[in-house]
C-alpha cells in the first residue's frame, strides 16, 4: 500500500509535469519552450532512479530502512507541495526533494518486502506479487485523477493530488509499522558473511562484466521507453484528437495505458514462459524480444506522425505504441530485476540492484533530452521517431548476435 501510493504520487506528476511546463502562461502553465523543459524534465525522472544508489548506503549505514521509507515519503510530500504552490523557483527545489524522497524510499521498501520472509518461506514469491500489482495499481490510476484534476481546476490541482496521496500512504505506513515485525530494521553487521572489498573470483568478474553488457541494452530501451511522458506525450496533448472511440478525455489519461496493458498481459507472458518450459529463450534472447517491442512502437509512432499533415490524429495510435512498449517491457524488465539478482556476487547485491536502476536513470535523461527537440509537425516527428525505432531495433540484432559471448560471461545462469 505504501508503494501503491508513492507510485500514484510520482506518476501523477509524470501524466503532467511536462505539459504543464510547456503550457502557455494564460493557460496556467510556465510557457517554456521544450528545448528547455525536456531536459528538465529527463533529470528528474532520471535523478529519482539514480538517488537510489545513496538511498541504499543511507539506510544500510545510517537509518535503516524502515526509517527511510518514512523520511523519504516526507520528502516527497514536501516536493509535490512545493510544485502546487506554482512558482518557477519552488518548482527546481521541490523537484529536487522528489528526487531525493524517491531514491530513500523506492529501493528500501522492495528490500523491506524480502526482509518480511525468510529464505526459503514459500510466499515470498506471492509477496511481491502484491508488491507488483500495487506498483501498478498506483501507476494506472494516478493519470486517471490527476489529468483529470488539472483539466477541471487547473495543473496545480495535479500536485495537490499527489502530495495527498503522498500523505495518505505515510499514515498508512506509520499506522501499520507494528506489522512488520523485523523487517526494515538496521542490518546487524554480524551477518555479513564478506566485505565489499574482497577480492573477486574470475567467474565472478565474468557476471559483472555481463551485468555491464545488459546495463547499456537496458538503458537503451528505457531511453525509448520513457518517451511516454515526454515526446508521446506532447504528441497527444499537441498532434491528436482529444477524444477515443468517441468520448472526450485528456491527453495525458494515456499515461495510464501502459500500467493496464501490464497488468492484463503479465499473466499472458508468464503463462507463456511457463508453457514453454525449458524451450523458453535465454535471458540475453529476452532482452532482445524487449528491445523488438520498443522498436516495434516507434514505428507506429512514426507512421501515426506522418498521418499529421492531414490534421490531428486519433489517440488510438498511442494506444497500440503502449501496448508494443508494455510487451517489450514485460520481457525486458522482470529478466533484468531476476539476472541482477542471480548474477551479482551476494555481498554486492544491494549495489548491484542500483546499477540495474541506475540504467532507467540513464534513460529517463536520454529520453529528457530527446524531448528537447520536439516539434509539433511531422517533418520533425517521423524522422525522430524513426530514428529511435531504428537504434531500438539495431541494439536488438546485436545483443542477439552477443548472446553467445554472453553466455559464457553468465556461466551456469541462464
Amino acid at each position: 500500500m505504501t508503494e501503491m501510493w508513492e507510485r500514484f504520487s510520482f506518476y501523477g506528476i509524470k501524466a503532467v509535469l511536462l505539459p504543464y511546463m510547456v503550457a502557455k502562461i494564460a493557460e496556467g502553465g510556465l510557457g517554456w519552450e521544450n528545448s528547455k523543459a525536456g531536459p528538465i524534465f529527463g533529470l528528474f525522472a532520471g535523478s529519482a532512479y539514480l538517488v537510489g544508489l545513496a538511498g541504499g548506503w543511507i539506510a544500510d549505514n545510517l537509518l535503516g530502512p524502515r526509517n527511510s521509507v518514512f523520511v523519504g515519503g516526507l520528502f516527497i510530500s514536501a516536493g509535490n507541495v512545493l510544485l502546487a504552490l506554482g512558482s518557477e523557483p519552488l518548482l527546481y527545489f521541490g523537484l529536487t526533494m522528489i528526487a531525493l524522497g524517491t531514491g530513500l524510499l523506492k529501493t528500501n521498501v522492495s528490500t523491506m518486502v524480502g526482509a518480511l520472509y525468510s529464505e526459503k518461506d514459500p510466499r515470498r514469491d506471492a509477496g511481491f506479487s502484491i508488491f507488483y500489482m500495487g506498483i501498478n495499481t498506483g501507476a494506472l490510476l494516478a493519470p486517471i485523477v490527476v489529468s483529470y484534476l488539472s483539466l477541471w481546476f487547473g495543473w496545480r490541482m495535479g500536485f495537490w493530488a499527489s502530495a495527498v496521496a503522498m500523505i495518505l500512504g505515510l499514515v498508512q505506513y506509520r499506522w501499520s509499522m507494528s506489522t512488520l515485525g523485523e523487517a526494515g530494521k538496521p542490518a546487524k553487521l554480524a551477518n555479513k558473511t564478506s566485505t565489499p572489498s574482497a577480492a573477486f573470483t574470475r567467474t565472478e568478474w565474468l557476471r559483472l562484466g555481463a551485468i555491464a553488457v545488459f546495463f547499456l541494452f537496458s538503458a537503451t530501451f528505457w531511453a525509448a521507453f520513457e518517451q511516454s511522458s515526454t515526446t508521446l506525450n506532447l504528441f497527444a496533448s499537441d498532434m491528436s484528437r482529444k477524444d477515443l472511440f468517441g468520448i472526450s478525455i485528456p491527453p495525458t489519461l494515456l499515461q495510464s495505458a501502459n500500467s493496464l496493458f501490464i497488468i492484463g498481459l503479465a499473466p499472458v507472458i508468464s503463462a507463456l514462459w511457463l508453457w514453454l518450459g525449458d524451450r523458453q529463450p535465454s535471458s540475453p534472447i529476452k532482452f532482445a524480444i524487449g528491445l523488438g517491442g520498443a522498436s516495434a512502437g516507434f514505428w507506429v509512432a512514426a507512421y501515426a506522425a506522418s498521418l499529421t499533415t492531414a490534421g490531428r490524429v486519433s489517440l488510438g495510435w498511442l494506444l497500440l505504441v503502449y501496448f508494443f512498449h508494455s510487451i517489450g517491457e514485460l520481457c525486458l524488465s522482470p529478466v533484468g530485476l531476476s539476472m541482477t539478482t542471480k548474477l551479482a556476487p551476494p555481498r554486492i547485491a544491494g549495489l548491484m540492484m542500483g546499477v540495474w536502476f541506475s540504467s532507467i536513470a540513464a534513460g529517463n535523461y536520454i529520453a529528457g533530452f530527446i524531448a528537447g527537440s520536439f516539434k509539433a509537425d511531422a517533418t520533425t516527428l517521423v524522422p525522430l521517431f524513426g530514428w529511435v525505432a531504428a537504434v531500438t531495433l539495431a541494439a536488438a540484432a546485436v545483443l542477439v548476435g552477443l548472446t553467445p559471448f554472453l553466455k559464457k560471461l553468465m556461466g551456469e545462469v541462464k
